[in-house]
């Protein structure tokens, strides 16, 4: 069954032939290789662009190095890259007419030297480059340096709701159920059953994302690192930092490792996408505060695996889907704080922080967003608003709840929807 990516797919044809390195970044297993080398290849082909025009080309593929010379075995004892004069070679065999040639090259961070490579077939009139990588430390912060503002990055998440929905069988109700447990992948998405689901689900996490990234950052203490991830799982949305995640190593695993390592970690995992880190943001104070951050999974069904499906909060759930939507969108996304202070029973002034779930900011727009899974009385929903009665200015403030609810504004201006309009229609905020 066939998955479509419209969102993305849109964005690749609108940046055909810019004059820039397309970069399609993104965890591994979402979906950017079946992106770039069936629906865009297609597009390409259903354009008009004749097929020997299309280079496809995967740095994973045993297949395709055999092609160039090279062998995938090989290349893994020798823990080095693929040789980029071999692979010139074999482009510059492919390009011998006139005409536009299309390069999609899949995992460019295993050809050595990949920056200077894709540098030099842009200096190349009849080439238009697409690439995929997965690790963002060799790729999305080499965009802006290596190639020297001629990269443009398509970042690519796990399926949002609306594209689950698209080959869920059922209604949206069931549908966001099963999203939140078993999460985005495409390749979970299409099994069928529980128990399938959760064995590939435990089987990319054990073979695919924990090797990966011990690989590449040669990490020796692996039971350190899988540790570290089961917390973060465990407390999705919480504010912590690494000194506080110090101490519940030395609290609950006995364990005597630094901050140092755990900020390495973290990093480790940012890098891999992985998990995305919210910085909070002082709204009246209109300045970002270092420490503590809050960490979001990029698929629910990879923190479940992580975690055996044993701890579910529906509340934590839904607050990592409405993130994860938001930086799907193109939304800058940081945790809002506003610290007030007020008058206790006794007359004593009090300072705290009230808490607004997500600043989110695109350009000059910018929205508040508070998750409440359930409103069920008017205390609760009084304190929910709390905060954005206390923000001076006028940008739009939105509840978003699981309640079934219609979209209804306040006598504060303050808009109320339900998660399912929210991750399914992408203009409800512009309402």
């Amino acid at each position: 069954m066939d998955i479509r990516r419209d969102f993305y797919l849109e964005k690749l044809i609108k940046r055909k032939n810019n004059g820039l390195i397309k970069v399609i970044t993104g965890i591994r297993r979402c979906g950017k290789s079946y992106l770039l080398n069936n629906l865009f290849y297609h597009h390409l082909l259903d354009s008009g662009v004749p097929a020997d025009h299309i280079i496809r080309f995967a740095f994973d593929s045993a297949e395709d190095l055999y092609l160039i010379g090279e062998n995938l075995i090989q290349i893994e004892k020798e823990k080095r890259g693929v040789d980029p004069e071999k692979f010139m070679v074999y482009i510059r065999s492919k390009v011998i007419e006139e005409g536009m040639y299309y390069l999609l090259l899949d995992e460019i961070q295993m050809l050595d030297c990949f920056e200077a490579v894709l540098n030099g077939y842009l200096r190349k009139e009849n080439m238009d480059v697409f690439v995929t990588g997965s690790n963002a430390k060799f790729l999305s912060k080499d965009i802006a340096t290596e190639f020297a503002g001629r990269g443009d990055e398509v970042h690519m998440y796990p399926l949002s709701f609306a594209e689950f929905m698209t080959v869920y069988q059922g209604d949206k109700y069931m549908g966001l159920s099963e999203y939140m447990l078993y999460g985005g992948i495409p390749l979970v998405v299409l099994r069928d059953g529980a128990k399938d689901k959760a064995a590939v689900l435990e089987n990319l996490f054990n073979e695919i994302y924990i090797r990966d990234i011990t690989k590449r950052n040669r990490v020796k203490n692996i039971g350190e690192l899988e540790d570290l991830l089961n917390i973060l799982a465990s407390a999705i949305g919480s504010l912590t930092n690494p000194e506080k995640l110090r101490n519940t190593f030395k609290t609950v695993k006995k364990s005597r490792i630094t901050a140092n390592t755990i900020r390495k970690y973290l990093t480790y995992f940012e890098d891999s996408f992985l998990i995305e880190s919210a910085q909070r943001f002082d709204i009246k104070g209109k300045a970002y505060i270092e420490t503590p951050k809050k960490y979001y999974f990029s698929d629910l069904g990879l923190r479940n695996a992580r975690i055996n499906f044993r701890q579910f909060e529906q509340t934590h759930s839904m607050e990592n889907v409405i993130y994860n939507e938001l930086r799907m969108r193109g939304y800058n996304v940081d945790v809002g704080v506003i610290p007030v202070a007020e008058k206790d029973s006794e007359g004593k002034v009090i300072r705290k922080q009230l808490e607004v779930d997500f600043v989110c900011n695109q350009g000059s727009a910018r929205y508040y967003i508070q998750s409440a899974y359930s409103l069920p009385d008017e205390a609760k929903r009084a304190q929910e608003i709390r905060p954005f009665r206390k923000i001076d200015d006028s940008f739009k403030k939105i509840v978003v709840t699981k309640d079934i609810v219609q979209p209804h504004y306040d006598e504060y201006g303050i808009l109320t929807i339900n998660i399912y309009d929210f991750l399914l229609a992408p203009d409800c905020l512009e309402k």
